[in-house]
């Protein structure tokens, strides 16, 4: 059993606290508690890297490392960086904490009927700091397969506190290295049976009483890219109805081999091609959830969604990015213009959760 103050799943019903789940991980509580689905999974603490740290007994070290560090010698900055990394990396993890990992690994993987990969991704306290900008400078690790996989790798995320980039940015922009903290996403990766667009207007005429949907089979980036005639479904907004339906050509699906850790395109069969990616049941969900997404972020969105294979229905419609239409929305001076999602610490739905689908590349 795990205890609230080491883990919180992001579906648990509780309050996304910055302090506790850094700022991806209250960004996805808040989206989850809003009615927006995205790829299920649960955060660890910061609690359970202060517990660690404080553990290890590796706080002073690290704070006299950092305290002989000359912004202008690069070379010293790295060889600090690899020692507290390696220093993290190295340290065991109490029993204790390894066992509150372990239960919600296994209670993620219990939703599932059989062992399915994850992502496990960086969430630091200084994300939503004002003015910092801090993408790409903690890690991601996707496609891991198996609890010790992903137990090595929270140790990795931690670490990752302390590249270089991150020590040499909050150096520089005084940011103290006292309270830092970080939290870890552990969140399943997205098995794409259908995927596509949805967008909270008619994108053809601006009409914003309309609710667009583009769908087609496997992962969702041949449609993104227009390398498939995907079905096009318009629905009313209010009643969510089907106002009109034009089935693609839908030729051809992106799907995963994870053995191979690619991915492979493969000819969609004649019978599939001739009828709708998704059921009446799913096209009414994806609608609703990018209606929630436009009354949650207060503007016309561009939604980018998934039907998860591994997720029962009801459960399966996945939110993976969403973001504010412009191309209409910029023309009508009456709209005020949504910043990035959310606006604090820069953070958006896509630096999250679209790669939880492209992790996979083709060969």
């Amino acid at each position: 059993m795990h205890s609230a103050e080491f883990i919180q799943f992001f579906d648990g019903g509780t309050e996304p606290r910055h302090e506790l789940l850094g700022g991806k991980c209250a960004s996805l509580v808040t989206m989850t508690a809003a009615g927006m689905r995205v790829p299920p999974g649960f955060a660890v603490t910061t609690a359970l890297y202060d517990a660690f740290i404080a553990h290890s007994g590796i706080r002073a070290e690290i704070d006299g490392l950092l305290a002989t560090l000359d912004l202008d010698d690069l070379d010293s900055v790295d060889a600090v960086s690899q020692h507290i990394r390696t220093a993290i990396c190295s340290r065991k993890v109490p029993a204790d904490l390894r066992e509150q990992v372990l239960a919600a690994f296994a209670e993620l993987q219990s939703r599932f009927d059989e062992e399915t990969p994850v992502a496990v991704r960086s969430s630091a306290t200084a994300e939503d700091l004002p003015g910092a900008s801090f993408a790409g400078q903690q890690d991601t690790y996707l496609w891991l397969v198996g609890a010790e996989a992903v137990l090595d790798h929270i140790r990795r995320c931690w670490a990752s506190l302390y590249t270089s980039r991150a020590i040499l940015y909050r150096l520089k922009n005084e940011i103290p290295d006292e309270g830092l903290s970080m939290a870890v996403a552990v969140q399943k990766m997205v098995n794409a049976r259908a995927a596509g667009v949805a967008i909270t207007m008619n994108p053809s005429t601006g009409d914003r009483s309309k609710i667009t949907i583009d769908a087609s089979y496997g992962v969702g980036e041949m449609v993104v890219s227009g390398q498939v005639t995907p079905d096009n479904i318009v629905l009313d907004k209010v009643m969510l109805s089907v106002v009109s339906q034009t089935l693609g050509d839908k030729h051809a699906e992106l799907v995963p081999d994870f053995a191979a850790g690619t991915l492979v395109e493969r000819p969609v069969e004649d019978d599939r091609r001739d009828r709708c990616c998704l059921s009446t049941d799913e096209v009414v969900a994806v609608a609703a959830m990018a209606k929630q997404a436009e009354r949650h972020y207060g503007c016309p969105q561009d939604v980018e969604w998934a039907i998860d294979r591994d997720l029962p229905d009801g459960q399966n419609v996945l939110l993976l990015q969403s973001r504010p239409e412009t191309v209409h929305s910029s023309k009508a001076v009456a709209v005020p213009q949504a910043p990035e999602i959310p606006a604090r610490g820069g953070f958006d739905v896509a630096s999250l959760t679209s790669s939880l689908t492209s992790g996979l590349r083709r060969p």
